[in-house]
């Protein structure tokens, strides 16, 4: 664990545990860090260096006012992998996060970057005022969750999250009490600013820009970011991005399928097809 000091002065906090080829992840909204853990103890033990930070305003890192936007946190994301002078570096990001990997690659480019993972993410659009997309009022009326009551908020957002809500589903109490805590730990302004950053920001053009071999990874079971207007349509704009759909899993997949999700990184990282699950 460790952390580095922006231009800005915003403290980012990260973990950093193996050896290898490193792997970087970024969180989803509003969690930390802590969400990857799954994935990162799996691939530290299979000879990769796995690193994660927590996004500014998220988790232990610091609470500025300002930079709550996707540039800034792509600005913050090349800072940690300067200052660790990462080389041949694969980028997982996960929903939010996923926008956070590809706003980094539309604006700095793939000269340190081997490989990307999208999984459940937000681009290119989740607002689009288009048939399908999602309406601003979602957006408006989560916002006013958050001033309300955002303690309670998370213990209700956890169910679709994790897909508790739908019949014969088996999600751990402790699970949703992670997901409550970790939420907890954002600043309450970053947070509530992080909802613009995601659902606004139009990443169409950024995601004509990889150039590196690209999985993407979407659950169609998905009630936070529906399938049918981000993976599907991220998956035709990327340059020969390859497309993994997983039957009924949820947003949250890396914690309720992580065995499926981690071989699919790990074959993936490989090169090579992922044994069904």
């Amino acid at each position: 664990m460790g952390t580095i000091t922006v231009k800005d002065g915003t403290t980012i906090y990260y973990k950093d545990w193996g050896t290898g080829q490193p792997v970087v992840f970024s969180h989803g909204w509003p969690l930390s860090a802590d969400a990857w853990e799954d994935q990162m103890i799996f691939l530290a033990d299979r000879g990769y260096r796995c690193i994660a930070h927590d996004r500014r305003g998220h988790g232990r890192s610091s609470q500025p006012s300002d930079g709550n936007d996707m540039n800034t946190y792509a600005d913050d994301l090349l800072a940690l992998i300067e200052a660790l002078d990462l080389k041949n570096a694969i980028h997982v990001g996960h929903s939010t996060g996923g926008g956070e990997v590809t706003r980094y690659i539309g604006r700095h480019g793939t000269k340190r970057v081997a490989k990307a993972v999208l999984i459940s993410a937000v681009p290119p659009l989740l607002v689009t005022g288009k048939p399908g997309g999602l309406p601003i009022e979602e957006f408006d009326q989560l916002r006013t969750q958050i001033l309300t009551d955002r303690a309670q908020l998370w213990k209700e957002f956890s169910a679709p999250f994790y897909g508790a809500n739908r019949p014969g589903a088996k999600v751990s109490q402790g699970l949703r009490d992670s997901f409550w805590l970790q939420s907890m730990l954002g600043g309450h302004k970053a947070i509530y600013e992080c909802v613009k950053a995601f659902s606004e920001t139009d990443f169409t053009e950024d995601l004509t820009r990889f150039d590196v071999p690209t999985l993407v990874l979407h659950g169609d079971d998905d009630q936070i970011v529906p399938i049918g207007i981000t993976g599907l349509v991220s998956s035709k704009i990327i340059k020969s991005a390859m497309l993994k759909v997983i039957p009924g899993a949820p947003h949250g997949m890396c914690s309720t399928l992580k065995d499926q999700v981690n071989a699919e990184l790990l074959a993936f990282f490989k090169g090579v097809a992922a044994a069904s699950a």
